[in-house]
């Protein structure tokens, strides 16, 4: 153990390593026998779509690292050549794992099911006629098989999609090898005849491997694979070009289907043609992930489709209406009398849609402005602002085209919105605006009045069914008059001015959440205990470790709840030992920004758009608002202190980078949070429903 000087050095974990133990949560879930099989399947697919991500961006950048030869160390004492090392031997363990489960447990339990993946070297005589006879009518005319010769064909395999490649000989013993890009516009689930009530399948991939040799006459194929490259999109827009941001942006697009690769992922049929890919690709070994199994797991999502499989998903959970909002009550007087809290995916979205949607209607509604970072592709807050540009009121948006692998969608946006009449802003230098803001400017009798929206997630309707998020409608003076002060300094027209109760990054928050632990550290130090509870996607900047270091070590109780990255080190003595990290993976993903102080019993309490990292402290416009009402903190509270109970989907940190999943104790009563929000909401609603509303209120309040 660490004497108890050098102990109270700053330590911290890597931050790549720290996001792939995350995932190693996610695939953990995807273990757990109690989970419904096509929910554990669900989970396999988040694995493989976020590495995915991961390596594009994060993998990508230490390459360019590496590739300048920067010997530099992170905060954690690693280099980008250490990292490199370490994410590739950890990343594939977690594969294996991750494919084992889908051979071991998925598969055979589908197969139970009376479902059943049919492998190439299974398929009947009459499967071999069915698929041939569907090839050559369906996909053999899609298919444009491209010969490799000397020179490299980088740009002949596009990003993330799926290809075969096959080795091929002909009658004079010459070889040659070619690649063929499987079609992306067939479903990938291809049902097979089968045995009675059996519902038998492959995949698209599995029979251009097996049949591909159809478009080589004159050549035998000697071997063959299938792969997907994960290819650099860490490449940044050039920010300087003002008046053409989005071709610039569109650009950066572009390149990304043939930019330098990162990694091979293929199916381990051929080690001969993996040597000659990872080769052509400049790859080393260790950027290659050879698999035995489907190279896109997603894809097998699809069977949750086929009937009868009810019992293999989770049972619905209903979103439920807010019993805040009355149907048949003005949404304006409701927001004027109170601030309202919105939890989803626990409460619908509804409130949201509705809020902008008579704003829209409405002919006292003078103008809307809102911040768009990720939508959903057929949303109803876009149709609503049309609307309201229709209708002839102000209408602005601020579209952050910057936001990753969200750019194509929001630049369609930003086109069909300004041609409806809507002032777009989009493009602020170096900035990416990650704030998640709405505010409603009304005509009414005594005076003009602002109604605003602040979320702690994105204005997505979909998402909004699987992310927990927390919202708020509010009517405060103060909050309204800062939000107003927000979009004109984020147009571009104001100056960084003074607000009374909205926190921005970068310009305010971070000095402001050191400010607020400093506060706790110095009441504690004073006889007075802290506490703070915290709950985020991410904790990675020093600054704010450090504050929290310090203020372990004068006393103060740390509660942590972190979904993701978590480069903060607990349980270390004279450090950190009063701090507490767990993290909740569950059906829902958590996405809130939640962070209490206990200020003397007062109890201080923020919601955010920002994690506690340097890119939404230091480089990108985010908020945080106080929760003003005293029912409303009480709530969040309650919240925020159920995740620690959880013992159920819970796991919790320890010094060694550990994360172990909570389990009860003989005689503990099982705890998992998201099914009491749920239940919570449930019992609300049945509430109102028995009783007239507005004895339902008086008794609420």
């Amino acid at each position: 153990m660490k004497g108890k000087e050098e102990a109270k050095k700053p330590v911290y974990f890597n931050r790549e390593l720290s996001w792939i133990e995350f995932n190693g949560r996610v695939l953990d879930e995807a273990r757990q026998k109690d989970v419904p099989l096509l929910e554990r399947l669900k989970f396999l697919s988040i694995v493989s779509s976020n590495f995915d991500e991961f390596f594009m961006v994060r993998v990508a950048g230490l390459k360019a690292q590496t590739a300048k030869h920067n010997s530099e160390k992170d905060v954690s004492g690693m280099t980008a050549a250490a990292q490199i090392d370490a994410i590739s031997k950890r990343v594939q363990e977690l594969v294996e794992i991750q494919y084992s489960v889908l051979r071991e447990e998925i598969l055979p339990g589908l197969d139970a099911a009376g479902v059943k993946y049919i492998k190439p070297e299974d398929y009947s005589d009459e499967q071999k006629r069915f698929l041939g006879t569907f090839f050559e009518q369906n996909v053999y005319p899609l298919l444009t098989p491209v010969r490799i010769d000397d020179n490299d064909f980088l740009s002949g395999t596009v990003n993330l999609r799926l290809h075969a490649v096959f080795s091929l000989k002909n009658e004079a013993g010459e070889t040659q090898v070619a690649v063929v890009q499987i079609p992306a516009g067939l479903n990938r689930i291809m049902e097979l005849p089968g045995d009675g009530d059996k519902k038998n399948f492959t995949l698209l991939d599995d029979a251009v491997r097996v049949f591909g040799g159809k478009l080589f006459p004159g050549f035998s194929v000697e071997a063959s694979m299938l792969f997907k490259i994960t290819r650099d999109a860490n490449r940044a827009v050039d920010e300087d070009r003002d008046s053409d941001f989005i071709a610039a942006m569109e650009e950066v697009l572009t390149a990304r289907h043939s930019s330098r690769p990162v990694r091979l992922l293929c199916s381990d049929d051929s080690e001969e043609l993996m040597d000659f890919m990872r080769t052509r690709l400049h790859l080393d070994p260790q950027d290659v992930y050879c698999v035995n199994g489907p190279l896109d797991i997603a894809t097998l999502n699809a069977i949750s489709k086929f009937p009868g499989l009810e019992e293999l998903r989770d049972p619905v959970w209903k979103h439920y209406p807010s019993t805040d909002f009355p149907p048949d009550e003005s949404i304006w007087d409701v927001i004027k009398k109170n601030d309202v809290l919105l939890h989803v995916p626990y409460q619908a979205y509804d409130p949201v849609i509705r809020f902008i949607s008579e704003a829209a209607e409405d002919p006292d509604v003078l103008a809307i402005k809102i911040t768009l970072y990720r939508t959903s592709k057929n949303s109803p807050i876009i149709k609503a602002l049309e609307n309201a540009a229709l209708a002839g009121k102000h209408v602005t948006v601020f579209v952050e085209l910057k936001a990753r692998f969200d750019e194509e969608q929001n630049i369609a946006w930003v086109r069909r919105l300004t041609d409806a009449g809507i002032i777009v802003v989009y493009g602020i230098a170096r900035l990416k605006v990650h704030a998640k803001v709405l505010q409603v400017i009304r005509k009414e009798p005594d005076a003009i009045r602002a109604y605003a929206h602040l979320s702690t997630g994105n204005y997505n309707d979909k998402t909004a069914t699987l992310y927990g998020d927390m919202s708020m409608f509010t009517a405060n003076r103060e909050l309204t008059t800062d939000i107003t002060l927000f979009f004109n300094m984020i147009s571009g027209c104001s100056a960084i001015l003074r607000m009374s109760r909205l926190i921005i990054s970068p310009v305010k928050m971070k000095n402001k959440l050191l400010s607020l632990i400093k506060r706790e550290t110095e009441r504690t130090e004073g006889g007075h205990p802290g506490h703070i509870i915290a709950k985020m996607n991410s904790l990675a900047d020093p600054d704010i470790i450090d504050a929290l270091y310090e203020a372990s070590q004068a006393g103060v109780k740390i509660e942590l709840n972190i979904r993701g990255i978590c480069m903060l080190v607990p349980g270390i003595p004279g450090l950190s030992e009063n701090i507490t990290v767990v993290s909740i993976i569950d059906r829902y993903l958590e996405h809130a920004r939640i962070f209490w102080f206990e200020n003397g019993r007062q109890g201080e309490m923020y919601l955010a758009s920002a994690d506690w990292m340097p890119r939404n402290l230091e480089k990108r416009v985010e908020t945080m608002f106080p929760v003003l009402q005293e029912n409303l903190r009480k709530e969040i509270h309650k919240i925020l202190k159920l995740y620690f109970t959880d013992n159920t989907k819970a796991h919790v940190l320890d010094s060694s980078g550990t994360w172990t999943r909570k389990t009860r104790k003989q005689g503990e009563k099982r705890i998992r949070a998201q099914e009491i929000l749920q239940q919570k909401e449930e019992k609300r609603y049945t509430l109102m429903e028995k009783e007239n509303m507005t004895d339902f209120k008086v008794r609420r309040n």
